[in-house]
């Protein structure tokens, strides 16, 4: 019986992992930013609620409404 019980829990908490990985990706996924990359081979990424994100977000809502 003690066997089963340790491979119950084993499994019990690589569901849990697995699970809280797939909420946090997905949660990730709907969050909106702005990356903007530089010809230098740079990059910067902008989440919404940030200042910059506040002004570049509506033009690349425009810009992608367009298309």
């Amino acid at each position: 019986m003690p066997r089963r019980k340790v491979v119950t829990g084993f499994l019990l908490a690589a569901g849990s992992l697995a699970g809280s990985v797939l909420v946090r990706r997905r949660a990730a996924r709907r969050q909106a930013h702005v990356d903007l990359y530089a010809s230098d081979g740079s990059m910067h990424s902008f989440t919404d609620g940030s200042p910059e994100a506040d002004r570049l977000l509506p033009i690349a809502q425009g810009l992608l409404a367009t298309s």
